[in-house]
Order: C-alpha cells, then sequence, then structure tokens
C-alpha cells in the first residue's frame, strides 16, 4: 500500500494528537506514552494515602519512598495485585495523577479536551474487572477508553508481526502476572495468564532468606538481592535478626538466590508448558523456528531464558526494550489508532 502523504499538521491538530495517552498499568510500575512523544512516564505503582481523610498525598516515586516508613496516619499501598485492581479508589487518583502529569509535560498539553486513553489488561481479566479498569479510567479524566490485552501489547512492542499469518509467542513477566499468548492474524490463539511473576519472586526470596537464616527483610530488598542475582560472587543482604531484634547483614551465593526462587521460576515454566498443550500443530513449527520471546521485568531474571530454553526445547531470546514492550506496543496502537482497532479488546 502507498504510504499516504499530507501536508504539515496544523498545530491544534498536532496538540489533539498529543493528547492521547497509552497507559501500561502495571502491578509493579506504570508506563504512560503520549501519542506522537513516547514513553513521558515511568513510575511505581504505588499511592500514599492519609487514612483519616482518604487523600491522596503522592503517587509514584515519592509515594514507593515511603513504603515501610509512614507514621500510623498515612498508608503507602500498590494498588494492584496479581495484575488486577485490588483498591478503585487508590487505582483512580493513581491514573487523574498520571493522566494529569502526562498532559502537563509539554508545552501548552494540559488544556483542552480531555485525552482518549488506551490501558493494557491482563488477558486472564475477567468481565467485571475490565469494567472496573474502564469506569476507573473514565472517573480519573479520561474522554474515551479502550483495553489492550498485555499479550498482544507486549508482542507488538517487541517487534513481533502480529498481523502474519504465523505463529509469535511471547512470554510477558511482570510484577504480579505472567502473561502467555501465542499469536497469529492480530489475535490470541493460545492465552493463558498466570498470577505469579516478580512479586512471587520477592516474596519467595524473602521467605527463604527469614526460614533458614532467621532474618526479616522487606519487599525492596527481596526485589534487590533479585536483580542483583548473577552479577555478583556475593550479595549482600540486610535485614532484622528475628532472634535478637538488631539489623543483621549476611551474603548470599548465586546458589543460594536460585534456590530460594526456584518455585516461582518452575511455576512460570510449567505455565509456558502448558500453553505449548493447547497450541495448534501448525503454529507449533512456526514458533520452533521463530523461538520464544520474553518480555517485562521479569525476562532480566538471570538464567530465566536458558532455563525456559532447556525445558520446552524451543529457542527463546528477551526482546530488546523488556520493560517497555508493553507501553511502546500500546503506543503504537495510538500512533495507528484506527487501523489497529480489531485488536482491541471487547
Amino acid at each position: 500500500m502507498a504510504k499516504r502523504t499530507s501536508s504539515a499538521p496544523s498545530s491544534r491538530a498536532s496538540s489533539f494528537r498529543g493528547r492521547d495517552i497509552g497507559i501500561d498499568l502495571g502491578t509493579a510500575n506504570t508506563l504512560v506514552y503520549e501519542r506522537g512523544r513516547g514513553v513521558v512516564l515511568n513510575e511505581p505503582s504505588v499511592v500514599a494515602i492519609d487514612t483519616n481523610t482518604g487523600k491522596v498525598l503522592a503517587v509514584g516515586a515519592r509515594a514507593r519512598q515511603a513504603v515501610g516508613r509512614t507514621p500510623g496516619s498515612i498508608t503507602a499501598t500498590r494498588p494492584l495485585k496479581g495484575g488486577v485492581i485490588t483498591d478503585f479508589e487508590a487505582t483512580e487518583g493513581m491514573l487523574r495523577h498520571f493522566i494529569r502529569a502526562a498532559r502537563d509535560s509539554g508545552k501548552g498539553r494540559g488544556r483542552g479536551r480531555s485525552p482518549r486513553v488506551v490501558v493494557c489488561v491482563p488477558s486472564g481479566v475477567t468481565g467485571v474487572e475490565r469494567r472496573a479498569v474502564l469506569q476507573t479510567a473514565g472517573r480519573a479524566g479520561a474522554r474515551s477508553v479502550r483495553l489492550i490485552e498485555e499479550p498482544i501489547a507486549a508482542a507488538i512492542g517487541a517487534g513481533l508481526p502480529v498481523h502474519e499469518a504465523r505463529g509469535s509467542m511471547v512470554v510477558d513477566i511482570g510484577g504480579g502476572s505472567t502473561e502467555i499468548a501465542i499469536i497469529s492474524l492480530g489475535g490470541m490463539v493460545v492465552a493463558r495468564s498466570a498470577r505469579i511473576a516478580g512479586d512471587a519472586m520477592d516474596a519467595a526470596l524473602a521467605s527463604w532468606i527469614e526460614r533458614e537464616f532467621a532474618i526479616a527483610v522487606g519487599e525492596r530488598t527481596a526485589e534487590e538481592i533479585k536483580m542483583a542475582y548473577g552479577h555478583a560472587e556475593f550479595v549482600p543482604v540486610r535485614g532484622r535478626d528475628k532472634t535478637t531484634g538488631m539489623p543483621k547483614v549476611i551474603h548470599l551465593t548465586p546458589e543460594e538466590i536460585g534456590e530460594a526462587l526456584e518455585r516461582p521460576v518452575r511455576a512460570v515454566v510449567e505455565a509456558v508448558q502448558a500453553a505449548f498443550e493447547e497450541c495448534p500443530p501448525e503454529l507449533y513449527g512456526d514458533i520452533m523456528e521463530r523461538g520464544i520471546v520474553l518480555t517485562g521485568g521479569g525476562a532480566l531474571l538471570h538464567g530465566l531464558d536458558q532455563r525456559l530454553s532447556e525445558e520446552t526445547g524451543m529457542p527463546v531470546t528477551v526482546a530488546d526494550e523488556p520493560l517497555g514492550c508493553v507501553a511502546l506496543g500500546t503506543g503504537r496502537c495510538l500512533e495507528e489508532y484506527d487501523r489497529l482497532d480489531s485488536i482491541f479488546a471487547a
């Protein structure tokens, strides 16, 4: 098809396009893509709330600094668990903040009509959860709201040819859920959503350290250990000795960290294997040729790509920008809103 040409857009039209927003509403982090500008925000999905008044005091990075450090009258919470909304009021406050921040981050973009918003949701969400996302985004200031399932957005962001009549497989490992999909002709032929991912890995690490060393560590410390896995001979861990109540430092080896992570990693592997059991024979050969593409923060876990390849017998690669694939895929849908309309979730 010939590329359509046009004269330079007016400032009014350019401003309108810039107001369309795509949101990768993740359990751990929220990324916001503004049409024509790219990813404009990447902040933790955390909200600090005054429990006496219900007022949202801080969102994102500022709120995350308060986790575990707040007085009794302030609660720092992550309003999404397992990839779904568990606190609707906090989520609405968070979305309102991110939408306003995205609109105000460019000169003169905070005025005019409210934005059209595309929000990513896990493939396994229920109808009730879908309606909750639509209503929450609408109350947060969106003019209209469309949903796109995360595996589709991740595949588009990773550069997979989702509209071809050949199979592509993506495994998106986020904070709260692992989204697995085999995609062909713009749709998901096989889709599985396992509510075990980065958060479960952090919890497994904290639990293992407490069981083996009687040391209590917080979720941020556990996440730091996970991120350091495979990059140092020993990883220092600072926590509270449950026997004495005093601070204590230990050093974990990569082998110990791998042991602590075995259960959630095995669960991810089994979810991928289960997806293959549902794969039509015609697409199996395509995946053997193209391989599995990993996206999401969990794709960066040391050795996970090799483990999946050994367990499935398939080549496995990590996307070039795994942390941003869902947001980038959402952005492409915004840039080509009408042409890609068929991939939005019902």
